[in-house]
């Protein structure tokens, strides 16, 4: 037995050194007789990141972010678009990657949704994911190695945004993020048709029982997951969430 257990110790310290990259769980769902896609992702155990520009440039597509992956020798498993970005694709709020500021965080009300607060930050740590409320994060911000802010929340400690309105008639495809209380396990949604706060809210709150969670944008929201046959074109985009993998 201990000649057993000496041969399998460095088998066991290079499992718990490096955690498994599983698949992304993507599926089509339906939440009030709306259609939606979802994808659930392991903060402890999925490569998550975050992606804008790759030597000065911005990457914009999920083709040039393949590209630059597959010159690492890594594969993309998962991306979406990760926030909103102004004409020169430059993050609108604060954004971090690999705990560099690139963008500073943005405390004030202001317009369009993006400033329609309470807004957030969307945060990849070691090992493990928050939704947080933006003045909240500028109190005390957590030790995130990739941050991207956005707004507004759709959903802030169990309740939906104060402005959603339940008849309202504001229609639109959007994207958004949820992280369940376990700290790890991450909802990225994308709708397949358009649909108001409310409903994007509560399919958050009700349907996937996320405490909080952030809409990252509208008219330009676009998936790539190819688990479920996605790989959407488009709009040149700014912020990108992906998950990668090592290559074959």
């Amino acid at each position: 037995m201990a000649r057993i257990n000496r041969l399998l110790a460095p088998l066991l310290a290079l499992l718990t050194a490096a955690p498994l990259t599983a698949a992304p769980a993507c599926r089509d769902i339906a939440h009030e007789g709306r259609a939606y896609t979802l994808c659930t992702l392991d903060a402890a155990v999925d490569d998550i990141r975050l992606f804008h520009s790759n030597g000065g440039k911005v990457i914009g597509s999920f083709a040039r972010l393949e590209d630059m992956l597959a010159a690492e020798g890594l594969e993309l498993t998962f991306a979406m678009n990760a926030g909103m970005y102004h004409d020169d694709r430059s993050p609108v709020g604060l954004y971090l990657e690999e705990g560099r500021q690139t963008a500073p965080l943005v405390t004030n009300p202001g317009p369009g949704n993006f400033g329609l607060v309470p807004n957030g930050v969307f945060c990849l740590m070691d090992r493990s994911a928050a939704v947080v409320e933006t003045l909240t994060y500028d109190a005390n911000p957590p030790a995130c190695r990739y941050a991207s802010q956005s707004g507004p929340m759709l959903v802030l400690d169990g309740a939906l945004h104060p402005r959603f309105l339940r008849d309202s008639t504001s229609r639109h495809f959007r994207n958004g993020v949820g992280v369940e209380a376990d700290g790890r396990t991450i909802h990225f949604v994308i709708s397949d048709e358009p649909v108001t706060f409310w409903e994007f809210g509560t399919l958050f709150r009700d349907g996937l029982g996320t405490p909080n969670a952030l809409y990252f944008d509208g008219s330009v929201s676009r998936l790539f997951a190819p688990e479920v046959g996605r790989h959407d074109t488009g709009f040149p985009l700014g912020p990108l969430v992906g998950a990668v993998k090592p290559k074959g």
